[in-house]
């Protein structure tokens, strides 16, 4: 259970892709999805008339991909692979600075590896992770991956996610046939009941429309397209608060550290070699203020007295 809860969310980001196809809502399988994609519907040429583009691809566009993130980046290069012409739209494609998806468990890394994407963890200064430490009370044990029938270079990975992020998008804009490119989705271009694209600023503030046989949203949990499809209720029972700990060392080298405090659980984990990532998860829907010292006190009263309890017993 630990292993799922502790990153909970990278599995959301990766399974939470929103696969739109010629009905509103309708889920396809991207792998299968080619023969869909021989032939464009409607060749889309971009003018000053009709704001209109083509993504750049003289026989137009197979997939439309909103958000290149690590779910994004990955199905714009497997797609790209897979002789596909994508167009990739992304907000913002400066390297992101988030406290979510940095450690990646083993069944990731080899998932990485099925979609030829293992050497996005190289030059990041990733690290390897073989187990968790778990604390509690001033108890603790360690559980290690079982990871003996696997090659040894098998397990898990933890990192900045920015820089794997970044990684992941140059690789598949190094695909000729992915293009990649700065802009805001503000809404999809939708005909009868099918989604026909997508209506887009770009960085200089030109409003485009692209149109694609399929186009696949997966622009992360704060997405502005979702509530046009659904109206989901989210409970946001609490938050993580991230800090950057510089040259320390955890107690067991290669794990990462759960500590099972009160009222809530503290992460460790390394995220380079010489940093560590503290998480702290802080009940509520409100974060404790940082410009009043609430946070900064709520840290030193609640939390680091648990942290020296059982790290130094």
């Amino acid at each position: 259970m630990i292993y799922q809860w502790v990153l909970g969310g990278i599995v959301a980001s990766l399974l939470g892709l929103l696969l739109l196809d010629g009905s509103r809502g309708k889920r396809v399988n991207s792998r299968a999805g080619g023969h869909l994609m021989q032939k464009m519907k409607d060749e889309c040429v971009k003018s000053s008339a009709n704001g209109e583009c083509c993504s750049g691809f003289g026989g137009g566009t197979d997939v439309i991909v909103v958000g290149a993130g690590v779910a994004g980046s990955a199905l714009a290069h497997t797609l790209g692979k897979d002789g596909l012409r994508v167009h990739v739209i992304e907000r913002d494609l400066s390297q992101p600075d988030r406290i979510v998806g940095e450690l990646l468990q083993p069944g990731g890394y080899l998932k990485l590896i099925e979609l030829g994407l293992e050497d996005c963890l190289n030059e990041i200064d990733a690290q390897r992770v073989l187990g968790y430490a778990l604390y509690k009370d001033g108890k603790n044990t360690r559980l290690s991956y079982p990871l003996e029938q696997f090659h040894s270079d098998v397990a898990g990975r933890s990192f900045h996610n920015g820089r794997f992020v970044q990684r992941m998008r140059e690789k598949a804009a190094s695909l000729t046939n992915v293009k990649m490119e700065q802009g805001t989705v503000t809404s999809l271009i939708e005909e009868k009941g099918s989604i026909k694209g997508v209506q887009y600023r770009t960085k200089a503030g030109e409003e485009l429309k692209a149109y694609a046989p399929l186009t696949i949203v997966c622009d992360g949990c704060f997405s502005n397209l979702r509530r046009s499809l659904c109206n989901p209720e989210v409970d946001v029972p609490s938050c993580f608060v991230g800090l950057v700990l510089k040259n320390c060392q955890l107690p067991h080298a290669n794990h990462g550290h759960v500590v099972l405090a009160d009222p809530s659980p503290i992460l460790f984990y390394p995220i380079s070699s010489n940093e560590i990532r503290c998480l702290v998860d802080v009940p509520g829907q409100k974060v404790p203020s940082i410009a009043n010292g609430e946070m900064a006190r709520y840290l030193k009263t609640v939390v680091a007295p648990q942290v020296v309890l059982n790290f130094l017993t």
